[in-house]
């Protein structure tokens, strides 16, 4: 059983396909199901189901997968190890991260790393937070830049917050909401009982998105189980427009909020705090998870340079 193998089969169970697992791998098909046959021939049972949607796991092949993780981490691990005691003179980072953060974050913190640490190799994925906790229950990630709430707070990971971006409501201009709503000094917009909205037409974004998880757990929060949802779609900008045209409403996070231009002025809503209407920016890990120095590294930047951003517009404010 070689390091080579492992991959082989790592990389065939996550995709299902032998043409596109070859491909990832960079090498031949013909060789990769040649490689895969010696090996089963070797254990003397198929680790794969060939079904015509694609490859399956066995049972064998489970175990095989699962060991699989567990011995390629435990090489990854000391690849680490080894790039600790140079010092950052090699190592690599695998570092995953959500689209619309990898805009923002990256091009302000990957320059400075860079400068800091040029012989540190950087492997980047960018999914959505779903897939990416995925990755790092595979293995597959050091950690990852993502989303998450006390609605999908899960306790297998380890989550270290950097920033809080409360959720509001967006609706037209002329909305009937505007009449509800009523002014908080402690809400930056006027405040909104989420109870006005039960019937109100809601875009919200697709299932597997953390926009969408995060609004569905307000709304159970404030005891609106059943709700008319109107469109699902797959970016909140579109999402966003739709509502200041007045074709429905939909909640979004304030920092969303801003970075739409807009035809027509939006009207904006604050959650009550008791909803839990928000989602923190976290580096997530497992808990058991071993962290490079490399990675620390990248962190510590990622930290500073986040913190520094905050504060200069703080400052342009006042």
């Amino acid at each position: 059983m070689t390091s080579k193998e492992l991959l082989y089969v790592k990389t065939i169970a996550e995709i299902g396909n032998m043409s596109k697992a070859a491909k990832k791998l960079f090498i031949a098909q013909p060789s990769l199901s040649q490689s895969l046959q010696r090996l089963e021939d070797s254990l003397g049972a198929p680790l794969f189901n060939r079904t015509p949607g694609g490859l399956t796991l066995t049972y064998i092949g489970e175990k095989y997968y699962q060991a699989a993780n567990q011995i390629l981490k435990i090489y990854g691990d000391l690849e680490v190890s080894v790039s600790d005691l140079n010092n950052l003179k090699t190592g690599r980072i695998h570092l995953g991260i959500t689209p619309h953060l990898s805009s923002i974050v990256l091009p302000k913190v990957l320059p400075k790393f860079k400068e800091q640490c040029p012989a540190i190799e950087i492997f980047i994925t960018e999914a959505n937070s779903t897939i990416l906790e995925e990755k790092l229950v595979s293995g597959d990630l050091d950690f990852a830049v993502i989303h998450v709430s006390p609605v999908c707070h899960k306790p297998m990971f380890k989550y270290n917050t950097l920033r809080r971006d409360p959720f509001i409501v967006v609706a037209s201009e002329d909305s009937h909401l505007n009449r509800l709503a009523v002014s908080d000094p402690d809400y930056p917009f006027p405040l909104l009982d989420l109870s006005y909205i039960k019937e109100e037409p809601l875009l919200l974004l697709q299932k597997q998105q953390r926009i969408r998880q995060v609004s569905e757990g307000i709304l159970r929060n404030a005891g609106l189980n059943q709700f008319n949802l109107a469109l699902t779609l797959g970016n909140y900008r579109t999402a966003q427009l739709l509502a200041t045209e007045g074709y429905g409403v939909t909640l979004v996070p304030t920092s969303y909020s801003v970075a739409v231009s807009y035809d027509k002025k939006p009207a904006f809503f604050s959650i009550h705090d008791k909803y839990d209407p928000y989602w923190n920016m976290c580096i997530t890990t497992m808990p058991e998870a071993y962290l490079s120095k490399a990675d620390l590294r990248f962190i510590e930047t990622l930290k500073s340079t986040l913190s520094n951003d905050v504060g200069n517009k703080k400052t342009a404010e006042n």
